[in-house]
């Protein structure tokens, strides 16, 4: 099961209004539980037999993790495009604690720039950038959680 499917159905049982969805597949078992707060959590389990995987790299595809535009307030912020979180993790603006960030406020960005890590189930995924432009607002703090769809960066396209 891939990150785009299970994406979906996270924000299929969000909006069902279900509160809790159990799925257990050959070497998957997801259970999502809704909240009170339309709190959404996941747990992904693998059997024993499976080979530990010590760190992945993964790369979010246009199909995996859209970036999306969102239609802003009328402030000065509309005119930038907001990357949003495309998994649920804990955001991580370094490669390691030893390196400098990825990208810092003002720093110009291409199609493909890696902006951050999100660390998922002691897997580290890279987000790249889908879009070329300039950093204009880093939206959270490093080390925090995040949640699917939570905006991280403000980019200002032009």
């Amino acid at each position: 099961m891939d990150i785009k499917e299970i994406q979906n159905l996270i924000k299929f049982v969000a909006k069902s209004g279900a509160n809790e969805v159990k799925l257990e597949m050959d070497d998957v078992k997801i259970t999502i539980r809704t909240g009170s707060e339309n709190e959404t959590t996941i747990v992904q389990q693998v059997p024993m037999q499976a080979a530990p995987v010590m760190q992945q790299q993964v790369s979010a595809q246009p199909a995996a993790a859209p970036v999306q535009e969102t239609a802003a307030p009328a402030t000065e912020d509309s005119k930038y495009i907001t990357i949003k979180s495309p998994i649920i993790g804990t955001f991580y603006r370094k490669p390691s604690p030893d390196k400098p960030v990825f990208v810092e406020v003002g720093t110009d960005i291409k199609e493909g720039d890696v902006l951050c890590v999100i660390e998922a189930m002691k897997l580290f995924n890279e987000i790249e950038s889908e879009i070329s432009g300039k950093i204009v607002k880093v939206l959270v703090d490093d080390a925090s959680p995040v949640e699917f769809d939570q905006p991280l960066f403000l980019v200002d396209p032009s």
